[in-house]
């Protein structure tokens, strides 16, 4: 008896000596597949985390030995890569229009009426606003009028704004409270008329007459939104999203919830180009913290093609006295870029037409110059002249693209710009072979939020029904390591942030996605369906599923 006992006191002598040697961490993930994202795109099975930061990477036999945690999960052979970045998004947009009208996806305005009658019913204020619609998709692929509204809501005024954001489609009730008539003007849009009349459809900066009148949205509502937004990204593997264009007051709001716990999300907030924005922010020089960047501002050059206000070098095809908008002045545009440029901040400007990424990229390499490391940023770069491409690497121009939007817009896209101009289109693999890398988004709302969508773009380029056949202009799809890289550490490089995170790698933020499926080898019609697991930022898990 005496003899187990003194056994039992130099075993456990020994096992507080050996604890004592290893390091301490506060999780431990082991038996993983873990895609490391790192300069060799290399493979492990085990990680280590200590105050939100990963502190080793490597086998699960080398982790567990040399590190102890009071928390050791076991992944049970799942795929663990790093957490996933959304490149371009409207993640507070996306957070308010939860509560608005979502008319995505609808088919016909008989739709979009029901729909505004039932939320009508369950919100019954001064407005009804909301977004989605799309004529593209209906069978007659006309803009809506102000009469379909006006039938069902001759008081109610409401402003329901395209998928793309870049038009508007308001009924009589609101264009009278906006005073919007036939005189109006406003460089950078147009109001559309009929026999001499608004028609109810409002063409990039025109938006913004009826816009401005609409309700305030409150602090509250801004909060919920945030929260909202953040859950549904963390559901999808999102840990980090790159928001375009934000006023001063929702960059603040941020930045206090970040500090108080409640958004862990990490953010990249581009600055609206504000007055306010300029004094405030970028005067002041970049910030930066674990949770929030501010070292971009945001700008226009065009609007969109589906409204046709993308600004072409040639007319449309299919609207031959119509070359679409500037909706910045170019003056105007080069002094604002001019101006960050001495706060050395980055500029991240939505080109689509060909027109508006030859004048913006021309005015970029006047001021880049020659190489650089800025990191300015062509955001779409959808359409681009077989002349142009150059620039993008002659001045380290960063080409920002959102791949689901070439097969949203593969349908129609043909009839907008022609054949030969659609071959500078959604050009994905060309540009990314100007720098080596590129960065993807999803545009969100614009698009869905899952970013394995993206994913599946970039790399099939197909539609979820698996259309076309033979994938839209697969010269220009680009490989699933790629894929994930612009999703990772490649959205992360765009916004100056790879130190901080984007690989799984000592010293970076823990932030990691976990799935059941293997992205890398999963077959094509199986990628978009694949569910995330769970989500961790700084080590945190904030999603498993099962548990919502």
């Amino acid at each position: 008896m005496r003899i187990n006992t003194v056994l039992s006191a130099v075993l456990l002598l020994i096992t507080i000596s050996c604890n004592s040697q290893k390091q301490q961490a506060d999780l431990i993930l082991s038996n993983g597949k873990v895609y490391t994202v790192d300069k060799e795109f290399s493979k492990a099975e085990a990680i280590a985390i200590r105050d939100q930061r990963i502190i080793a990477v490597g086998s699960s036999e080398e982790i567990l030995k040399e590190f102890s945690a009071s928390e050791v999960r076991d992944l049970e052979g799942a795929y663990v890569y790093p957490g996933w970045i959304d490149a371009h998004c409207h993640f507070l947009g996306y957070g308010l229009n939860l509560s608005a009208v979502d008319v995505a996806g609808t088919t016909s305005v008989e739709e979009i009426i029901v729909m505004l009658k039932e939320y009508q019913k369950i919100n019954p204020g001064p407005w009804i606003t909301g977004r989605g619609w799309d004529q593209n998709d209906w069978e007659v692929k006309e803009f809506p009028n102000k009469a379909m509204l006006d039938k069902h809501f001759p008081d109610t005024p409401i402003l329901l704004r395209r998928i793309d954001g870049h038009a508007g489609w308001a009924n009589s009730a609101a264009l009278k409270i906006a005073g919007v008539t036939a005189d109006s003007k406003v460089d950078g849009g147009t109001v559309m008329l009929s026999d001499g009349e608004p028609n109810g459809i409002l063409i990039d900066n025109a938006i913004g007459l009826v816009g401005r009148k609409t309700p305030a949205d409150t602090q509250e509502e801004l909060t919920h939104a945030l929260l909202q937004a953040q859950t549904n990204c963390f559901k999808v593997g999102l840990t980090s999203v790159q928001d375009a264009g934000l006023p001063k007051r929702a960059v603040e709001l941020i930045d206090s919830m970040n500090k108080e716990g409640s958004l862990k999300i990490r953010i990249n907030a581009w600055l609206s180009p504000s007055e306010e924005n300029f004094t405030h922010f970028v005067e002041k020089g970049v910030y930066q913290s674990d949770h929030l960047s501010v070292n971009t501002i945001k700008l226009f050059t065009d609007g969109a093609l589906g409204s046709r206000g993308a600004r072409m070098i040639e007319p449309y095809s299919d609207d031959p006295h119509n070359h679409g908008l500037f909706v910045t002045p170019l003056e105007e545009l080069e002094k604002l870029c001019k101006r960050a440029y001495a706060f050395d901040y980055a500029v991240a400007t939505h080109c689509i037409g060909d027109a508006a990424n030859r004048e913006t990229l021309k005015i970029y390499a006047r001021i880049l110059e020659g190489p650089n490391d800025r990191r300015w940023r062509i955001e779409h770069a959808q359409i681009i002249h077989p002349d142009d491409f150059h620039y993008f690497g002659d001045y380290d121009i960063v080409p920002s693209v959102q791949t689901t939007h070439a097969t949203s817009d593969m349908y129609w896209a043909g009839d907008r710009v022609g054949t030969e101009r659609l071959k500078g289109a959604y050009a994905y693999k060309q540009l990314m072979e100007e720098n080596g890398w590129i960065p993807n988004g999803s545009d969100f709302p614009v698009e869905q939020i899952n970013p394995l969508f993206g994913f599946y773009a970039a790399t099939i380029r197909k539609d979820q029904s698996g259309y076309p056949a033979d994938g839209f202009q697969m010269e220009n799809a680009i490989s699933r390591e790629d894929a994930l890289r612009a999703m990772t550490i490649w959205a992360a490089k765009s916004g100056k942030e790879e130190h901080l995170k984007g690989s799984i790698e000592v010293g970076k933020l823990a932030d990691l996605v976990v799935t059941t499926t293997d992205l890398m080898r999963a077959p094509d019609d199986a990628l978009f369906g694949i569910k995330v697991k769970s989500t961790y930022s700084g080590g945190e898990l904030v999603y498993e599923a099962g548990l919502e």
